[in-house]
């Protein structure tokens, strides 16, 4: 459980700095690109992703200080990617503004949800904020891999960086409990 708003905001600090980093990775065939005509989100593109996510952090923001789970416009050129990053930045920096000096005993009390009955502590709510971006950071580096485009290694380590180095752990590990 999160019990105070820096370390969140240390935590949502990591998250939107790796969206920012896959999002700048994205070459400029990017800005043009569509999945299948397909209704709904699973027919969005790159650039509607990026205008969501923004958008999404302002919308939890907004529930979690208790004025309604109220949705913002998306301050981006979804077919201009030049625009992005300055969305993503900008929405990242409102956030933190918006939650930053609420008080930590905030992320113990309830917040109605809007669409289901029932409450979530504050803390869970902004935890599911943080789950909604990684989810959509996904979709993105989804749909970049399927392209040939670059995608970023999540904590920059490559599966076959960790598989390379497996049999030094093996050994290591053998070593240790063959002693025991």
């Amino acid at each position: 459980m999160i019990t105070d708003i820096a370390s969140y905001l240390r935590f949502f600090n990591s998250v939107r700095r790796r969206t920012e980093r896959d999002v700048a990775a994205l070459p400029p065939e990017a800005a043009a690109w569509r999945p299948p005509a397909i209704e709904g989100e699973a027919g969005w593109s790159i650039g509607d992703i990026v205008g969501h996510i923004g958008g999404s952090r302002l919308y939890f923001a907004r529930a979690y200080r208790g004025e309604g789970w109220i949705t913002t416009s998306a301050e981006v050129d979804r077919a201009d990617q030049r625009t992005w990053l300055p969305w993503l930045r900008s929405s990242a920096a409102r956030f933190v503004a918006l939650v930053g000096n609420t008080p930590d005993e905030w992320l113990t009390r309830r917040i109605e949800m809007i669409d289901t009955p029932g409450s979530l502590s504050g803390w869970r709510m902004l935890m599911m904020m943080l789950e909604h971006e990684v989810h959509h950071r996904s979709q993105i580096d989804t749909y970049a891999g399927l392209q040939g485009w670059p995608v970023p290694h999540i904590f920059e380590r490559s599966a076959e960086t960790i598989a390379s180095l497996q049999p030094a752990q093996h050994a290591r590990h053998d070593r240790r409990h063959s002693t025991r």
